[in-house]
């Protein structure tokens, strides 16, 4: 069949488009079948330990997007640098990374270690279950330093257009940290697989156990993607001196600071929410828990294109191709949209099925299949928020996105929750109402500025 100039353009940007996503889907599927797997062993244990697991997860995400936050500096940084060919540059924000990780990693190792014991408290966690929840904290945060580097370093390959390596090394941590948890996990015990019975040793150490296998998997993880870092061709900090650069770091904060932000700002925003939902008692702790272990695997093929979107942009302002912007935006977001619908509908029928993968408690999975099926309708919304965003974060406007993220997590989701819950006495699914709106409003945010075009630096006049 032959095919105009035109539809051929756009055939070849939909395959470099789905070359650079996929690998990233594929490690988001793996992290999330992993976390699938954590959820359900540890529920297996009781719905206390599923509480004690899930209470400090709030907090866990807020560390890692702050990472992540800082992350995005750099990949606007090195994406543009090597759309305009400029190596030089992108060879230095490297090094600028590997010193951040050192920073960063020894800083928060300090951080939550010291703060390890309060944090339970401040969660308003039930007093039964702090201790191991506590423990459980400490050890996940002991490998902070490798944990930092898994995601700055992933970040600079990404932006350098290798989205494989960051995948086989999160293949590498998910399948150890699997092994682990069944050997961790569980005491000394007879399996039954394929008709054949035969014992499988196990230490039966319960939730520490699922920490400690998650501690180990992390530091195997960090010193691998170090390596493969150090070894690469393109994005290689070797010869380059680890010391500040102000060149790089000043716009490199200039760009993640909204960023950074626009995430501890929504972290905090998760924590508050969590604590309102962790008042409510077990079974909604548990429920909300595991409904948002379940959702996380229905966004993978929204941030899986983020970061496509993030890194094609980056190159297309970094070569100040106007016309390669405007095909990149029409690519991505029917693209992104028709995924986010599937996954939405994929979610709606599964929910039940879903929950009961990790609990046995009728209670615990009617909510949590409610909540989920409310969610799953909003999905392809939110899909063109996340797409216009990571477009945005590609040539390094985060001060958009971190104004419209608060105005949604504070204005809508926290104050909602709260009225809800705390003053009108409603449960859980009034909270994930408030989310849900929170969503939409971050749709018709990004829709207006993705129709103004002020998302694109590339249409301002300086570039006609």
């Amino acid at each position: 069949m032959y095919l105009t100039r035109k539809q051929q353009e756009a055939w070849t940007t939909a395959k470099v488009i789905m070359a650079l996503a996929w690998p990233t889907m594929l490690e988001q599927m793996m992290q999330s079948t992993v976390q699938y797997i954590d959820t359900a062993m540890v529920g297996s244990l009781g719905t206390q330990a599923t509480a004690a697991v899930g209470a400090t997860s709030t907090i866990a995400w807020m560390i890692g997007s702050s990472i992540v936050a800082f992350s995005m500096g750099f990949l606007a940084i090195i994406s543009k640098a090597i759309g305009a060919a400029d190596r030089a540059t992108a060879r230095k924000a490297v090094s600028q990374a590997v010193l951040s990780v050192l920073v960063i990693g020894i800083g928060f190792t300090v951080i939550t270690l010291s703060l390890s014991g309060e944090i339970p408290k401040w969660m308003q966690v039930d007093e039964k279950i702090q201790p191991i929840a506590s423990s459980y904290f400490f050890i996940m945060y002991l490998p902070m330093l490798p944990r930092t580097a898994s995601i700055i370093f992933g970040t600079v390959l990404r932006a350098a257009g290798d989205t494989k390596t960051p995948m086989k090394v999160g293949v590498l941590v998910n399948v150890i940290n699997i092994v682990l948890n069944f050997l961790l996990i569980y005491p000394t015990r007879e399996v039954t697989l394929f008709g054949l019975t035969f014992v499988m040793p196990g230490v039966g150490m319960g939730v520490i156990g699922a920490a400690a296998a998650s501690a180990v998997a992390f530091t195997v993880g960090g010193l691998a993607i170090t390596v493969a870092l150090w070894r690469h061709p393109m994005a290689s900090p070797r010869g380059e001196r680890l010391r500040p650069d102000a060149e790089i770091l000043r716009p490199c904060l200039r760009i993640a600071f909204p960023n950074m932000l626009q995430r501890l700002g929504t972290s905090l925003g998760f924590v508050a929410f969590a604590s309102m939902i962790n008042s409510l008692g077990e079974v909604a702790t548990a429920a909300n828990t595991i409904a948002n272990t379940v959702e996380s695997a229905f966004y993978i093929p929204g941030y899986g294109m983020q970061t496509a979107a993030a890194t094609l942009t980056g190159n297309a302002y970094g070569a100040r191709n106007k016309r390669r912007m405007k095909s990149l935006s029409t690519m991505f977001i029917p693209i992104e949209v028709g995924l986010m619908f599937l996954s939405g509908g994929a979610l709606f029928a599964a929910a039940p099925a879903l929950m009961g993968l990790f609990s046995k408690s009728a209670e615990v999975i009617e909510l949590g299949t409610s909540v989920l099926r409310m969610v799953a309708i909003s999905e392809p919304f939110y899909g063109f928020a996340i797409i216009v965003e990571g477009m945005m974060m590609g040539v390094g406007k985060t001060k958009t996105p971190f104004v419209y993220n608060i105005i949604g997590m504070w204005c809508v989701r926290i104050v909602g929750t709260f009225l809800c819950t705390q003053i009108l006495g409603f449960g859980l699914v009034s909270a994930w109402g408030c989310m849900i709106a929170h969503n939409m409003l971050l749709f018709l945010l990004y829709l207006i500025s993705y129709l103004r075009g002020s998302w694109n630096p590339l249409n301002s006049p300086e570039f006609d």
